[in-house]
């Protein structure tokens, strides 16, 4: 099938038609699209950046993200070819830009955030967001869950993100977004699987209050035992049919493979192992995803970021695939 193919306009730049290393740089060569141009109404998946960092509370960098994931995603092509899914043909997809933040305004940018992704609800966009540090996650939740029951979650991470508070009550770092959404309905705790959970702790209570509210704790350990294939025939009975999001951490995988990260844990899962759960989200009703936690300070050989925008193509395909269907 070649790019013409495609049922709509929305199809990627070809390689074989201008260079990958020429041209405007856009999410995987996709066509730019303004929230109020007519046209977006026309698009089923969009791509956003969200660079912003201020919930990060040691090692920042993750706003400069969505820049280098940008510049990096030239290199996608067209077909998955261990799924067959050709997802800029299944669905339209477009670039929608960066999402309006401050640096200088945690609260002014929540807002923001999810003013902007409330706008993407509206118009029946799907989005897949390119962070940015783990926060992002709470307002982009808080636009996808308008006027819905809430969300079931599938996150990949090597940690849970549900402590309480940091620094003396601060409810809203990089470390607490999902505990947020729970309380604020937007998530549903019976229905998250966090997988690849690693690494040294505080003290264990954001262990403790997940498993209390049910919530379904994937330990490393457990992922490696178990398999890839186990651990995700169990996520998706847990998620069920109902509508569910997808959060993926970089961090998740080994920093021997994605060193670019605020708050790297050795013993992490492989590119390919993530490759293989994402690709076992196919079939489920997937609501919106996003791939944070990229910081190109940390590797400024892209090595990081080239491997986050093959996550956000399995996600993608995955993603389209589930439009497809609606």
């Amino acid at each position: 099938m070649s790019d013409t193919a495609a049922p709509h306009d929305f199809v990627p730049r070809s390689g074989m038609d201008l260079p990958r290393f020429a041209g405007p740089v856009s999410f995987m060569r996709l066509p730019q699209v303004e929230l109020d141009e007519p046209r977006a109404r026309d698009v089923q998946i969009g791509l956003v950046g969200v660079p912003w960092d201020g919930g990060t509370t040691n090692r920042a960098g993750p706003r400069h993200g969505p820049r280098q994931l940008r510049d990096l995603s030239t290199m996608v092509r067209l077909v998955n070819q261990a799924t067959g899914i050709r997802p800029f043909h299944q669905a339209a997809c477009a670039d929608l830009g960066d999402c309006p933040v401050n640096p200088a305004s945690l609260d002014d940018t929540l807002e923001k955030v999810t003013a902007f992704f409330g706008r993407i609800r509206d118009l029946g966009i799907t989005p897949m967001t390119a962070g940015g540090d783990h926060l992002i996650s709470l307002p982009v939740l808080r636009g996808v869950a308008k006027g819905r029951a809430p969300l079931g979650m599938i996150h990949f991470d090597a940690h849970t993100d549900l402590y309480d508070s940091y620094f003396g009550g601060y409810r809203y770092t990089h470390g607490t977004p999902f505990r947020r959404a729970c309380e604020e309905g937007l998530l549903d705790p019976k229905r998250i699987v966090q997988i690849g959970i690693r690494g040294t702790a505080y003290d264990g209570e954001d262990v403790e209050w997940g498993k209390a509210h049910g919530v379904r704790i994937v330990m490393i350990e457990e992922l490696m035992d178990r398999g890839t294939d186990a651990v995700m025939e169990e996520a998706r009975t847990i998620v069920g049919d109902q509508p569910t999001y997808v959060s993926f951490d970089i961090d998740g995988i080994d920093p021997s493979m994605a060193p670019g990260t605020g708050t790297p844990e050795i013993g992490g899962f492989t590119t390919h192992q993530a490759q293989r759960m994402i690709r076992k989200l196919q079939g489920l009703n997937l609501v919106g995803a996003d791939l944070v936690e990229v910081s190109p300070p940390f590797d400024p050989s892209g090595q990081t970021a080239w491997v986050g925008v093959n996550i956000m193509f399995e996600l993608l395909c995955v993603l389209a695939e589930a439009v497809g269907r609606r």
